[in-house]
């Protein structure tokens, strides 16, 4: 729903789509480029799971520790800085959560993502 649709102005207050990811890279960015022409990065971020309650430890009856989370970058200048990140780089991404649908092998797929508005990051990988 947009704001415009909410049928109470004061839920505009309550609903979001912020993210904020901090994490290690899990692979090399890559650069794809699609059939309208446009260019992207896309690249995953792995991040620990927490538990409902907000502490570090997953979930019960959970065995998974970690989110591997894929991200997109649209703008040249984040995907020029976003392809310069090595494997187990800590980074810091800001953006939001994007659904996008594309086709592939004849026919229409979507993947959920979060797509980068900024990302820095923090700590550089000691592997070369």
């Amino acid at each position: 729903m947009t704001k415009t649709q909410m049928k109470d102005p004061g839920d505009a207050d309550a609903v979001a789509n912020d993210v904020r990811l901090v994490g290690r890279l899990t692979g090399i960015p890559a650069m794809v480029e699609l059939p309208s022409g446009d260019a992207l990065v896309t690249f995953r971020i792995s991040v620990p799971r927490s538990s409902p309650s907000g502490s570090a430890a997953p979930a019960q009856g959970s065995a998974q520790r970690v989110d591997s989370v894929p991200c997109t970058a649209w703008t040249p200048r984040l995907r020029r800085s976003i392809l310069t990140w090595r494997p187990g780089d800590l980074v810091e991404i800001t953006g939001a959560v994007r659904c996008r649908f594309f086709q592939a092998g004849g026919a229409t797929r979507s993947r959920v993502e979060v797509e980068a508005s900024a990302a820095r990051i923090m700590r550089r990988s000691s592997a070369a």
